[in-house]
């Protein structure tokens, strides 16, 4: 475990969200019970039948931008995504551990970023409501830059206009597609999350190195 990061060689600590800070369990209720049931009530329509009809149009978007775009699926659906996501925002858990490991991040001096996919309404939203915000000095988030993070667009643009070395960054993430990306276009580690829901079991990660959730990844020392 002790040898999953040589933090020695890391200036930048690059991390996602959902899933690697926040505990995925909100997203997983929200797209899969929250919005068929909203969408079958508007449209008179059993839950089945809803998910029939989202079901094949969230698989044709997937990784990519407007599968993390409120304003699409608030398009699409008739639905007011950001409004929802406020409503539940009881849900919205940070996974323990996490703050303690940031705290040791902040501290040891390193740059402390957060890289997301999440459309704006939905990453302020959580980080205002938990307070994660406090931590990072920069969000980059995909939609800014015009492309997913499973795109290498969206590495290039992120270096171009925040100016990071890939060779001395550490990337944490709980997608393996996003994770792909990241190591392909360069950054030269990157940290796989095996249980971001805690509702879940974990899920392996072969191809890369990972720990169940970040709080299990031993933090740089001051």
């Amino acid at each position: 475990m002790n040898n999953l990061v040589n933090w020695n060689q890391v200036e930048w600590v690059l991390l996602d969200m959902d899933g690697t800070l926040l505990d995925l369990s909100f997203d997983n209720y929200f797209w899969r019970e929250l919005v068929p049931l909203r969408y079958a009530e508007k449209n008179g329509l059993t839950v089945k039948r809803a998910n029939e009809v989202l079901q094949p149009q969230f698989e044709a978007v997937q990784h990519t931008l407007q599968w993390y775009s409120t304003d699409y699926w608030s398009e699409l659906t008739g639905l007011d995504m950001a409004a929802m996501k406020y409503e539940q925002r009881h849900r919205i858990g940070i996974i323990p551990g996490i703050e303690a490991f940031l705290d040791a991040v902040r501290d040891s001096g390193r740059k402390l970023w957060l890289a997301t996919n999440a459309h704006r309404d939905s990453w302020q939203l959580k980080l205002d409501y938990t307070g994660l915000g406090r931590y990072f000095e920069h969000v980059i988030c995909s939609h800014d830059m015009s492309f997913a993070k499973e795109a290498q667009q969206f590495w290039q643009r992120a270096r171009e206009i925040y100016d990071f070395d890939p060779r001395r960054t550490l990337f944490a993430d709980d997608s393996m597609p996003v994770l792909s990306a990241a190591q392909a276009f360069g950054i030269a580690q990157v940290i796989g999350i095996r249980k971001p829901d805690s509702r879940l079991p974990e899920r392996p990660m072969p191809a890369f190195s990972s720990v169940a959730t970040l709080a299990d990844l031993p933090p740089p020392q001051r």
